[in-house]
């Protein structure tokens, strides 16, 4: 199978690609000029400079294929210019469902996030049924991803075979830019995360998000919504987790949201907007926050096969690679198999 592959350079798309590659797939990689191939390396396939934004150079890598695996995304929960997030996120999406048409592509993958779901602030676990609306998106990032998926459900209505994939939140090695979420097992292993909130996190084993990607091509309803997660975890068992694994001391203080909003207000101010820089906290991830992100795969696991697996595994395989790259000291990593297997 000839498979056309976006976002193979990030995190979870570099995971995809190695799934694809050890069952078979032909692969086409999608790379920009400035891309990284760091990530592509040791995997069998061939890659074609092209742009999301520039929607006829992607039409000589489709012609052939029996498959797109659309992975890319714009993912930072703060950006100085909106607009290029939407533009990649949701025009980008639309013009690659088109291409695909165009290009006679049998089938289409397209990986949404659990963001577009709507969650609660009292942690009630949440399916693909749940009623949800653009007005319940916070956020760019999460807008965006909400309006590239309707682009995809359409598309999926109009006729065209188009499967949508909503992971919750990745974890494990080569997570190189970091992530969002890869930036908490960071600055946790550098000593830089002295409180938390009362927040919560479905974290999920990158590889099984992979390998249900690898799924999808064969199985599946087009059209349908499916949740790839693993556990349902507050922040705090997050941190206590990683506490075992590393020996690094948990935090025990708990900040009020108002705290934390404030924080990130300045944050915002003086590091974003005044600096120029990323700043470390924003108020889209406080307001995310209140919310506890806890989700259901119970139709992915029926329909696709896909497996609820242990995220222990997962999130040492993370600390372990951010510590053998640099991202943090080695001596982060000390706990003995023994007593983190007990966490």
């Amino acid at each position: 199978m000839k498979v056309f592959l976006t976002g193979a350079t990030g995190f979870v798309g570099h995971h995809v690609a190695r799934a694809l590659a050890a069952q078979g797939a032909e692969l086409r990689m999608l790379v920009r000029k400035s891309s990284n191939l760091a990530n592509l390396e040791g995997i069998p396939g061939d890659t074609h400079v092209g742009d999301l934004g520039q929607p006829e150079s992607l039409r000589p890598a489709l012609a052939g294929c029996d498959a797109v695996m659309h992975v890319a995304a714009d993912y930072r929960l703060w950006i100085r210019d909106p607009d290029a997030m939407y533009r990649a996120n949701v025009e980008g999406t639309r013009d690659l469902l088109r291409m695909a048409r165009e290009a006679g592509v049998r089938r289409v993958v397209y990986t949404s996030s659990v963001a577009t779901m709507h969650f609660r602030t009292d942690g009630i676990v949440v399916n693909e049924e749940t009623p949800v609306s653009l007005a319940d998106m916070v956020g760019h990032y999460k807008r965006s991803k909400f309006m590239a998926e309707q682009q995809a459900i359409a598309a999926a209505q109009d006729g065209q075979e188009v499967m949508v994939l909503n992971p919750t939140t990745p974890i494990g090695a080569n997570d190189a830019k970091p992530t969002p979420t890869g930036r908490i097992f960071v600055d946790f292993l550098n000593r830089k995360f002295p409180a938390y909130m009362d927040t919560g996190l479905n974290l999920v084993d990158v590889s099984e998000v992979a390998r249900a990607h690898v799924l999808a091509l064969t199985t599946g309803t087009p059209g349908r919504r499916y949740i790839l997660g693993g556990e349902n975890l507050t922040l705090k068992q997050i941190l206590d987790k990683m506490a075992a694994i590393t020996g690094i001391p948990s935090p025990t203080v708990k900040i009020p949201f108002a705290v934390a909003a404030t924080y990130a207000f300045f944050e915002e101010l003086i590091t974003g907007r005044i600096r120029g820089r990323e700043p470390r906290a924003t108020l889209e991830e406080v307001r995310m926050g209140r919310k506890k992100m806890f989700a259901s795969s119970a139709r992915a696991q029926q329909e696709l096969g896909f497996r609820i697996l242990p995220v222990y595994p997962a999130m040492r395989a993370a600390i372990e690679w951010f510590c053998a790259h640099g991202y943090a000291p080695t001596s982060a990593l000390t706990a003995q198999p023994a007593i983190a297997g007990r966490a």
